[in-house]
């Protein structure tokens, strides 16, 4: 992903934040040459460990009988790596909405982050059934009577586990960008800012609340530049 100086998020709580709240990733793999992708829910730890990679691990699973997961071997014996594709809120952006100024032209403003790792596949059962509890445990937080696999019959249940392949992605790098108009005037980024914060669309809402974050960022900056001699963070 080519990220230019002003659109780059470092910010490891931040990242986290966007694989969490945008959890339905895009896994690429392509060992051949021939690219392949699939939409899945994903489980993020971001920390480091001895069972995870230096950026942290995605869980998931997927249909058995989607040919994907073969290419993880594939992978492995090529040294490649898959990428994971976590798309956060995003707006098209209108000249007008920035007012004065610099001449500008339209764009689209994004937070977008993208994970490499070689998958693993999980084969223990048990590691395989706490993955599946663990992705439904998420959403299922948010109603107000919580389903669970608790009902159902365990041979069902492990005839439904025998038709997915729970894997692991050990991340060794994350990519992560803010496209939010920081290469703006603060007149013109504040401007365009109101714009989406006000706007009807969710994502586009989203996508101003990053702005305004952005916003106060570029603010205290400017104010720690201008304390006879602190340098900007």
């Amino acid at each position: 992903m080519f990220v230019p100086k002003a659109f780059r998020l470092d910010d490891r709580q931040q990242i986290a934040e966007v694989v969490r709240r945008y959890d339905f990733g895009l896994l690429v793999t392509a060992p051949a040459g021939v690219p392949q992708a699939t939409h899945l829910p994903f489980a993020f730890d971001p920390d480091p460990g001895p069972d995870s990679g230096p950026e942290g691990t995605l869980w998931a699973h997927m249909a058995r009988a989607n040919p994907q997961w073969h290419d993880f071997a594939a992978l492995a014996e090529a040294g490649g790596e898959a990428l994971t594709i976590f798309q956060g809120p995003h707006s098209y952006v209108s000249p007008a909405w920035y007012g004065g100024g610099p001449p500008t032209v339209p764009t689209w403003n994004y937070v977008a982050v993208h994970a490499y790792g070689l998958p693993e596949i999980i084969d223990d059962p048990a590691e395989v059934r706490a993955l599946l509890e663990r992705l439904v445990s998420v959403p299922e937080s948010e109603m107000d009577k919580p389903w669970t696999t608790a009902g159902l019959e365990e041979r069902f249940m492990t005839s439904m586990m025998r038709g997915v392949v729970a894997f692991k992605i050990p991340l060794t790098r994350l990519e992560a960008k803010a496209k939010l108009s920081q290469n703006k005037t603060p007149a013109q980024l504040a401007a365009a800012t109101t714009v989406l914060e006000d706007a009807q669309e969710p994502l586009a809402r989203e996508t101003g609340q990053w702005m305004r974050a952005a916003l106060d960022r570029l603010g205290r900056e400017e104010t720690a530049g201008d304390d006879g001699g602190g340098e900007v963070s």
